[in-house]
């Protein structure tokens, strides 16, 4: 008769694991892929070095692993955007400013999302997901363009890859951890973050909007 796992063994199991991604993701947050050590994760997540790797045969996974489930999250929300109601110049403005927005909530993070260099399985895990971001912006492009709202000379995944192209690529000076004025509480940063974000969004909306008549 095979052994099957009790309900204990298997709650106990799957928290261990959330403890691992969860303190891999603190470890990420506050110092980058470099930083974070297969043995520093597992004292942050009070268990035995040898017990994460029960989970994660090797520390590119496991931080894969961390990355494709932050950036799914960031999909998620975009997505939303992408379903909601509005115009698609309106809901193209709110997923890019959206994005920065949430980026520099945590820009260490996003910093190791977005730019930070990486091993080779978690920079492959963050191009599939920059992927899905595209995707997103591009279902946009497509019903704007349907909708005779956005400019119909340019192919939506070719201006698609443009944009996320261009506000990643933007964000990557006020993230990058050499910058030393980040104070995430304070007034005059969230103003500047605000105007960081809505630049970024006009001037993506600039680039599929349809131009005005010429006199």
């Amino acid at each position: 008769m095979a052994y099957r796992q009790t309900p204990a063994v298997e709650a106990r199991l799957q928290d261990n694991r959330s403890r691992i991604l969860q303190a891999a993701r603190t470890l990420v947050s506050e110092g980058g892929w470099m930083e974070a050590q297969v043995a520093s994760v597992a004292a942050a997540a009070g268990i035995a070095t040898g017990t994460v790797y029960r989970y994660f045969p090797s520390k590119a996974e496991l931080f894969a692993e961390v990355l494709s489930a932050v950036s799914q999250r960031e999909v998620d929300v975009l997505t939303e955007i992408a379903d909601s109601d509005g115009t698609a110049i309106a809901r193209l403005h709110s997923a890019v400013a959206t994005f920065v927005r949430r980026a520099m909530r945590n820009s260490r993070l996003a910093y190791a999302l977005i730019a930070e260099p990486c091993d080779k399985e978690i920079d492959e895990a963050r191009l599939t997901y920059r992927a899905a971001i595209s995707e997103v912006v591009r279902s946009i492009i497509a019903d704007g363009q349907s909708a005779e709202e956005m400019r119909s000379d340019v192919q939506p995944d070719i201006a698609a890859s443009v944009i996320v192209g261009g506000f990643m690529e933007g964000l990557i000076g006020p993230l990058s951890p050499l910058n030393r004025q980040q104070h995430h509480e304070t007034e005059i940063y969230q103003r500047e973050v605000a105007m960081l974000a809505d630049q970024i969004a006009r001037l993506a909306c600039t680039s599929v909007a349809i131009p005005p008549p010429t006199v």
